[in-house]
């Protein structure tokens, strides 16, 4: 009988490699190799294969392996594993899970706080971040200068910038504000680089605090800024139904799962509260 196969980027980013665009791009740079052979985008495994990675062989985890962390951002955190100018990441605090790699879903600027994903599974990943699947963003926005009913009309049909059309499918005066500063919560349904910041100097205004809130079903709630928190199974369940994927059951090792509860609680403590400039 023949077994069901899988494109390359979607059997290694459902093993947690990567999400499948940045395997795309591993094998396009020639660092993953099937059988001992060079490998090219479209080819199909069934995961009975020798693969290396970077001359390494995959070390491969059961199906029901999905896994998601939240973590708060605090701004001056870079999203990157290693920052060549030594700024701290937001990978530094992450808990290490055996066998496995956390895969940032998404990215925030350097000066953007907030709402972070992480999770072991790179279809769910990708999911999350393809356009295609239009799940949302919410942001909660500081803005300097009166912000009339006009220009919140134009942001949400939409403004032109240098890489395409960007609009917001909602946007709210979260409160009344007095003084120069006034408060929004907006919505968009992609993730371009510094997107909301570039949609309000396009209409004059420059953005001064900026933090993600939502990420498609999973609101920020109260885990501190710097410390993360790992979602509960319906939590996961509601992120990969949103998105298509079939709901897993996850067999994580119980040792392992005490470790990360007890290094979440430790965390708690430790963490520094940002300056606010």
């Amino acid at each position: 009988m023949t077994q069901n196969k899988d494109r390359l980027q979607k059997y290694l980013a459902n093993q947690g490699v990567a999400s499948r665009r940045e395997v795309e791009r591993m094998i396009t740079d020639g660092r993953i190799q099937v059988n001992d052979e060079p490998v090219e985008l479209g080819m199909r495994v069934d995961g009975t294969e020798k693969i290396t990675i970077d001359g390494r062989p995959l070390k491969r985890q059961g199906v029901n392996a999905r896994r998601v962390l939240m973590y708060n951002k605090p701004e001056g955190e870079v999203c990157s594993q290693n920052d060549p100018e030594g700024r701290p990441t937001v990978f530094d605090r992450l808990p290490k899970v055996k066998g496995q790699r956390w895969i940032m879903v998404g990215r925030l600027d350097l000066n953007t706080s907030g709402l972070l994903l992480f999770t072991t599974d790179g279809e769910l990943a990708n999911r999350l971040m393809h356009p295609s699947y239009n799940v949302d963003r919410e942001y909660a926005i500081r803005v300097l200068g009166a912000v009339t009913d006009e220009t919140m009309t134009q942001l949400k049909d939409g403004v032109m910038l240098e890489d395409g059309k960007a609009r917001f499918t909602d946007l709210q005066r979260y409160k009344e504000s007095e003084g120069i500063n006034q408060w929004f919560h907006a919505v968009l349904m992609e993730g371009r680089n510094r997107e909301v910041r570039r949609m309000w100097e396009a209409v004059g205004h420059k953005v001064s605090r900026l933090k993600r809130v939502r990420y498609g079903t999973q609101m920020l709630d109260s885990v501190k800024v710097g410390t993360w928190r790992e979602l509960e199974q319906a939590e996961v369940n509601r992120l990969s139904n949103l998105v298509g994927l079939d709901v897993v059951s996850n067999k994580v090792d119980v040792k392992t799962d005490k470790e990360t509860k007890r290094k979440q609680a430790a965390q708690q403590h430790r963490a520094k509260p940002v300056r606010r400039k």
